[in-house]
């Protein structure tokens, strides 16, 4: 009998040895609770023979919610101030919306750091952007402690907390949160959205996409668009689509299981893309002008009780000269010409059916919800990422593409797009006063993180179970940290101070929940917030402000000379009542305060160089810096930021090719879209290089003089940059080559900024999303022929050198 239990003893011992080894490896790896598994945690019985053995599942079944625990969707646009939606007072209709605000409450001073990933960061996290290491978008990323544009392993987000608790959870489109250098196949997928807590995905990982070409990635891989525009495609409704799906999916395994969807639409980020029958319902709606959409607006908002009465609305330009940023300037409504109005009018009509085109897409899943009786137990947040913005230029535009490459519209050029804005020809954005005007009554817009117009965003929130409120204002001064904290709250968990073995930086939210049931003018229980955002910067704190004034991205420093102003936000919401004069002493402490706020969370050094000085940039990769790219057909669009960096230099094309078909056509090599990029293809047995620059017409067209013909050749082409042109493109000459003879040559100009800021990548043998060129049709498959391999090169090795480096390579077999 000794020898019976010593055996047992023996065999437990290794059991339990086993269990605990093999969760310590889990662990390491992030994949299991060390306290899950234990001698202490199993309840059952173990002996020699499992029938003499009692089962205990409990050690290893996966956490479950708190019972009763809410479905959470939360919906984020982008780009939206304040005076833009209905709810609000808006003129644009958002019916999904209302519908929300009526069951729910209406938050009227929720504020956002005035740009989208650093406030995406934060409603993942809860920890302010520097924390977040998103001092500025991902592409603008900087190698500082607050700036590296890649969540820390200090910050845990809210999908990693709700999927370790119980929850599943999805995340449907827009992320801006990973890193530029991998967004790429081959790239690291440690800030992936499956690496984050999320379950599954379906989206963009960029900042912005084309509504009809989108870039679109599902799970952890990236895929083509189902269809294309002439289908009826268009991403708000692909994203809806999916969203059900999940939902759906989930529900018909795991009712009982609550969920979380981060749900962040592309709208109304540019490109403004609609269908035309939601264009069509603003026709005429914004005639009158900007400034007379400020008159209108603010009264509406005053009655909704948006705005204190009382409040006037602040200036369109409130900057000095020599501080504000010339691109960021409204035009007089009154002196612009008849068809500048037009133009102008239209370009917000876009923005408008816009909206509304994918609010209705929401409500499609709002009314699933309802009519399989979830919506009463899911918290549904309804919010915009930062103010309506200001990159359209003061004049608009019908390629958002020409801000980044700091390139000026012409009227002329956008005024050929009247009667094709929001649709796939165009990637447009409404001008500055669109900006300001749905910033009412805030000065400035996104981008700006002194003013409210900026950061000062709608918000509402319902939850028919725990909300008894019903259509509601709340006018507490919150910001975007404290989400993650109410959600916590909501659910009954914590945020860990330690994960997978590493500490957590605090929160630097606080938790909301106390306002559902408040008095609509009850104190907040936030007291104080930094903002910083491109070189601008203020501080609130207890309903005064502080603000320096320095625009943003504009390049020129001296931030120990910024002109401090004091506001107090309880009795002027509109910040136009500078009282930094009457109260030196409060604005002292202010000023003190925002410089422990900035060494608390890392914010400094501040950064206000230039959009083409932070996009533009070299960043550290993986991949060791190299002259000679080479890209073989077969493979998915390589992303713009992975991509070779042909701008602002000299650099050749070269690829092998075998034409087995006298009609061998197609595109051999594609990088960008109609709104920027270049392309090598064989059209009508002629080889044809067109650089399409900004998508301005016509086309820089390169088309051989000869016929190609069957059999194996190296094909080519070599930009040799001569000078900057007067926006600081690059000037030069092209010279297009068929087995190393020059068969066309001309002046061109190409791009000193990125194709797109996310946009199409580049392709070998097709072209995906839009095509380069009016010269063909995407995919533009390359048929009649193989390519074995396209080089590029941005060195100073001769093309001549090049061609017989691939000339050898054709004779390899």
């Amino acid at each position: 009998m000794k020898i019976k239990k010593l055996q047992v003893l023996k065999e437990n011992s290794v059991l339990f040895f086993l269990c605990f080894l093999s969760v310590m490896i889990q662990t390491a790896y992030g994949q299991a609770d060390p306290q899950r598994i234990s001698k202490e945690s199993f309840k059952g019985r173990i002996n020699l023979d499992v029938r003499d053995s009692k089962e205990d599942w409990t050690p290893y079944l996966p956490k479950k919610a708190p019972a009763g625990a809410p479905n959470i969707l939360f919906i984020l646009y982008d780009d939206t101030g304040l005076a833009a939606w209905s709810p609000f007072g808006g003129a644009i209709n958002m019916p999904t919306l209302q519908k929300l605000a009526d069951s729910g409450l209406i938050y009227t001073q929720w504020h956002t750091t005035a740009l989208c990933s650093p406030t995406r960061s934060s409603l993942l996290t809860g920890r302010n952007h520097h924390l977040n290491c998103m001092a500025a978008i991902t592409e603008g990323a900087a190698g500082f402690p607050g700036g590296s544009g890649r969540l820390p392993k200090q910050v845990t987000t809210i999908g990693q907390i709700l999927q370790d608790n119980g929850w599943s959870t999805f995340w449907i489109g827009k992320d801006h949160n990973v890193p530029e250098q991998d967004v790429a196949s081959g790239g690291d997928r440690s800030t992936w959205p499956l690496q984050m807590g999320f379950d599954r995905y379906y989206g963009f990982l960029g900042g912005e996409t084309n509504q009809w070409y989108p870039d679109l990635v599902e799970d952890n891989h990236f895929i083509e668009a189902p269809r294309g525009p002439e289908e009826g495609y268009h991403l708000s409704k692909d994203l809806a689509d999916h969203a059900l799906e999940y939902i759906r999916d989930q529900q018909a395994t795991n009712p009982s299981k609550p969920w979380f969807m981060w749900y962040c639409p592309g709208a109304n980020h540019a490109p403004h893309h609609a269908p035309e029958e939601y264009i069509a319902k603003y026709k005429g709606k914004f005639d009158e002008g900007y400034e007379a959409y400020r008159k209108w607006v603010l009264p509406r908002m005053i009655a909704k009780g948006i705005i204190p009465a009382g409040t006037e609305y602040a200036k369109l330009n409130p900057l000095p000269p020599g501080i504000s940023n010339p691109g960021d300037e409204v035009l007089d409504w009154s002196k612009l010409k008849p068809e500048e109005k037009k133009l102008f009018s239209r370009l917000a009509e876009v923005y408008a059916g816009f909206s509304e085109y994918t609010d209705a897409q929401v409500g499609r899943v709002i009314d699933y919800l309802e009519k399989t009786g979830q919506l009463e137990n899911t918290v549904v947040i309804y919010a915009a990422d930062n103010g309506a913005s200001g990159e359209g230029s003061p004049r608009g535009s019908v390629n958002e593409n020409k801000f980044f490459n700091g390139y000026p519209d012409e009227l002329s050029e956008n005024l050929k797009y009247l009667d094709k804005l929001g649709g796939p020809d165009t990637y447009e954005h409404y001008p500055t006063g669109w900006a300001a005007a749905f910033s009412t009554p805030f000065k400035m817009f996104k981008r700006y993180s002194e003013y409210a117009g900026g950061t000062c965003d709608p918000l509402v929130i319902s939850w028919p179970k725990g909300i008894k409120a019903r259509g509601e204002v709340r006018n507490q001064f919150h910001h975007s940290t404290d989400i993650v904290p109410t959600l916590l709250d909501i659910c009954g968990l914590e945020m860990p101070k330690v994960y997978r073995g590493v500490e957590q930086y605090p929160l630097s939210g606080v938790s909301m929940r106390y306002s559902f049931d408040a008095a609509p003018d009850s104190k907040t229980s936030k007291h104080v917030q930094y903002f910083a955002m491109l070189g601008s910067r203020a501080l609130w704190k207890d309903g005064w402000k502080a603000v320096a004034l320095h625009a943003p991205l504009t390049g020129k420093g001296n931030f120990d000379k910024d002109q401090w102003e004091l506001y107090n936000t309880d009795l002027d919401r509109a910040e136009s009542n500078d009282l930094a004069k009457k109260y030196p002493d409060k604005l002292k402490e202010l000023i003190a305060e925002w410089n422990s706020e900035a060494q608390k969370n890392l914010v400094l050094p501040l950064d206000d160089r230039t959009a083409i000085e932070q996009l533009g940039r070299e960043r550290p990769s993986s991949e060791p810096a190299r002259d000679q790219y080479i890209y073989y057909p077969g493979t998915a669009p390589v992303p713009e930021g992975v991509a070779v960096n042909v701008r602002g230099r000299s650099y050749k094309i070269v690829a092998d090719v075998n034409l087995k078909e006298a009609n061998a056509s197609g595109v051999v090599f594609a990088h960008g879209s109609r709104f920027g990029g270049h392309a090598m293809f064989i059209k009508n047995k002629k080889l044809y290089y067109v650089y399409n620059f900004l998508g301005i017409s016509p086309e820089q067209t390169f088309v051989s003089n000869i016929e190609i013909t069957p059999g194996k050749h190296v094909l080519g082409m070599e930009f040799i940059r001569e000078k900057a042109g007067a926006n600081g493109e690059s000037i030069g000459m092209a010279k297009l080559y068929i087995d190393g003879k020059e068969v066309a040559s001309g002046v061109m100009r190409t791009q000193t900024g990125k194709f797109t800021l996310s946009g199409d990548g580049l392709c070998i043998g097709f072209d995906s999303g839009d095509a380069v060129s009016r010269e063909y049709k995407t995919p533009g498959e390359f048929k009649g022929g193989e390519i074995y391999g396209v080089a590029v090169n941005v060195g100073k090795i001769e093309y001549s050198d090049l061609n017989n480096e691939a000339k050898r390579a054709l004779n390899r077999d």
